[in-house]
């Protein structure tokens, strides 16, 4: 059976602090488990790992339906209404986003709380007696992955942020690590996570019942794109050399493939409900269930627009999940990528692209959109694309367009030589590094991936000049004028800030 329909009992327990440390006072509620009564053999180890990869499904953390804190950050989504919900999602893609809003909010206290569920896991093992140490070290490479992940996620996107790896039992423990730390430390404990990941005895690839879980193939090609991450934004002292570590680690996961060429891979199996569980371009997976309530996928039927039928048996309502006409108007022509991407629904209340990669109008999925899409994090295709721009920083140009061919081979596009022969390509992509990010916008459009790559590819000014340089018409009613260097980072949500306005000091412009 697969983890995530493994439900663990009591999950609250991993958030739970115990303070006293006089036992013969303590008074246990009958209808709770504390941390330190839990976590007594491997199997509630193993329950309470399963929690911490259930933490991931969220939407409020980097589930399927996060896409308002990366893709509507980016220039390929967003939404035209600036009426609903108080207007607090249009705020992220109109690059007006306040320090109250209550979605910023709910995102960090999620992320948070799953980056506590990792430390009460790491922290209570400890106690745990394992018949085979083999079976530790993998649910501690396991947590400590997912820890490193939401690290990146969350550095990302604000800088410096409060750093946490044990458990807190106390409000004076709490009140003690409240402060921001520099965002460079905090990239220092990632890579200090992912490197005992790739040094533990996880498999290369997870597949049958291991599918969902984390192997050596994602460490390394998280690894190598953390570096490839520091190399870009935040240490030009040490770019070289964060370069040859993102090449080295981005290689190795390369290299774990369990396929030949990825032109053997149909790019639309990745997204097949019928073929994600065993796709072996897919790394790293949160795996659904069809016609479940619980453990289903809902992103079909959401992204469906009203008057549609494409994406789900579910009737569509509203605009579904809108695309910007910026990014349609990116594909080039003959790109089967896009058919299969984006679609213009022609009802009147729509009139507007919605997103349609995300499909399942299987029976079995319903017309509640009960579907079965797992939600990929990573895959070979971004490995690939990731490879063409680290040899593209390193100045080796040849081997950079090697890896970016085999991309366009497998969309059945032309070669990156031919292409530039083609003024409408050449004069959009003068350079090989905005072919590079081009091609990782058509081909992982959608995927939570744009906004951190416009992070990765611009400077904070660059990225100010290329907003502005967009067309306005091409964007939808958020307004491009709007962004400006503060938009770099969200801001600390409010209620962080005030705790203490020193240490939870806020970012620059809000």
């Amino acid at each position: 059976m697969k983890f995530p329909y493994i439900k663990a009992a009591g999950l609250a327990v991993l958030l739970t602090l115990s303070a006293c440390d006089d036992d013969f006072l303590e008074q246990y509620d009958p209808n709770a488990v504390s941390t330190a009564q839990y976590f007594k053999t491997e199997g509630d180890v193993l329950m309470a790992v399963n929690g911490v990869y259930q933490s991931l499904r969220s939407s409020n953390t980097i589930g399927e339906g996060s896409y308002l804190f990366t893709d509507e950050r980016s220039d390929d989504a967003g939404r035209n209404d600036n009426q609903s919900n108080a207007g607090e999602p249009f705020q992220f893609n109109d690059f007006s986003l306040l320090p109250s809003n209550t979605y910023l909010k709910n995102h960090w206290v999620a992320m948070y709380g799953a980056i506590s569920r990792c430390n009460t896991v790491l922290t209570n093992m400890e106690q745990v007696t394992f018949s085979n140490e083999a079976t530790k070290a993998q649910y501690q490479a396991e947590v400590k992955f997912v820890r490193a992940l939401l690290y990146f996620h969350l550095v990302r996107k604000w800088g410096d942020i409060p750093l946490v790896t044990r458990q807190l039992r106390t409000s004076d423990e709490v009140a003690a690590n409240t402060f921001r730390e520099k965002q460079e430390v905090v990239y220092g404990q990632i890579v200090a996570d992912l490197k005992e990941v790739v040094a533990s005895p996880l498999p290369d690839r997870q597949t049958g019942a291991g599918t969902g879980r984390v192997s050596k193939t994602a460490a390394n090609a998280l690894l190598g794109q953390v570096y490839l991450t520091m190399a870009t934004t935040i240490d030009p002292a040490s770019r070289s050399s964060n370069l040859q570590e993102a090449k080295a680690y981005l290689t190795a996961a390369y290299g774990m493939r369990p396929f030949g060429q990825l032109k053997e891979l149909p790019y639309a199996d990745v997204f097949d409900v019928a073929k994600e569980a065993n796709n072996p371009e897919i790394i790293f997976q949160i795996v659904n269930r069809q016609g479940d309530v619980n453990y289903s996928s809902s992103i079909a039927a959401t992204f469906q627009a009203k008057g549609e039928t494409i994406n789900s048996l579910k009737p569509g309502t509203g605009v579904g999940g809108r695309a910007s006409l910026d990014l349609v108007k990116e594909y080039e022509e003959g790109d089967p990528r896009k058919e299969f991407s984006v679609k213009f629904a022609e009802d009147p209340a729509v009139k507007d692209w919605f997103i349609t990669k995300f499909r399942d109008t299987s029976p079995a999925a319903g017309t509640n959109g009960y579907g079965g899409n797992d939600w990929v994090l990573m895959r070979f295709a971004d490995v690939i694309l990731m490879l063409a721009e680290v040899h593209m920083h390193l100045g080796e140009e040849a081997k950079a367009i090697e890896y970016l061919d085999m991309v366009r081979e497998r969309a059945k596009m032309p070669t990156y030589a031919e292409a530039q022969k083609d003024p409408a390509y050449s004069s959009k992509f003068p350079t090989l590094k905005l072919a590079i990010l081009h091609e990782r916008r058509v081909e992982l459009a959608f995927e939570r991936h744009r906004w951190y790559d416009l992070l990765r590819f611009f400077s904070t000014d660059e990225l100010v000049s290329f907003f502005h340089a967009k067309n306005q018409a091409d964007y939808g009613t958020a307004q491009l004028a709007n962004f400006s260097r503060k938009d770099r980072y969200f801001p600390i949500p409010f209620d962080e800030h005030k705790l203490n306005p020193e240490k939870m000091y806020q970012n620059d412009g809000y």
